[in-house]
């Protein structure tokens, strides 16, 4: 059964304290933009295939994010563009993806919960670095659903503008097919030169 693939997340870290679960999905792509959520769940929320995104299957992920924003208190999506990463650094575009995504969120939370081990303070927030928090934390988990398949989505749009990267397959990691594209195409604009990713072919910036 598809259930035993799931396990049960905890549902908060501070019962009293309004949390937000902060995650981010793209932290290790060659091309695109990072993407980060921020996620405030009512302390009873409870799905029982909720985990962290890289073990959830697509059409699941798709399901979770319908359920996710229609039950959490607030939510939010905000992105770093690949130009920014490159000039700032992937970590610190990361934090900032969720400074952005917490700078939109409707409701103001006593604490945060980072998926990591990492984090630049927010405000006078506190918060809690958790290694693997995704799989442990609802909040961080729902977090880690938005941002993934808002990134997919970006990335399956910038892929009718770039196609022979397969951005729709790969969402910009990696892959052997990504790095045969690479060094037969060259680079485009959307990828990120700070990753030491150059072919030693011209770039394109069109088709």
């Amino acid at each position: 059964m598809i259930f035993a693939l799931f396990k049960m997340l905890k549902s908060y870290h501070h019962k009293q304290f309004v949390e937000a679960g902060c995650d981010e999905a793209g932290r290790g792509c060659y091309a695109g933009p990072v993407f980060a959520a921020a996620v405030v769940l009512p302390k009873d929320f409870f799905h029982p295939l909720l985990n962290d995104s890289k073990q959830v299957p697509q059409p699941i992920r798709s399901e979770l994010r319908i359920f996710i924003e229609e039950k959490a208190i607030a939510w939010s999506v905000a992105m770093v563009d690949n130009g920014e990463i490159d000039s700032i650094n992937i970590l610190k575009a990361s934090f900032k993806a969720m400074h952005k995504a917490l700078d939109t969120l409707q409701v103001i939370p006593e604490v945060l919960l980072i998926d990591g081990n990492r984090f630049t303070t927010y405000k006078t927030i506190p918060h809690h670095c958790i290694i693997q928090g995704d799989g442990i934390y609802a909040s961080i988990a729902a977090a880690s659903i938005l941002a993934k398949t808002y990134r997919d989505d970006y990335m399956i749009n910038l892929h009718e503008e770039f196609p022979h990267y397969n951005w729709k397959n790969n969402k910009g990691y990696g892959t052997a097919e990504h790095r045969k594209a690479i060094e037969a195409f060259g680079l485009c604009k959307y990828h990120r030169r700070s990753f030491d990713i150059e072919p030693s072919q011209t770039e394109i910036e069109f088709i």
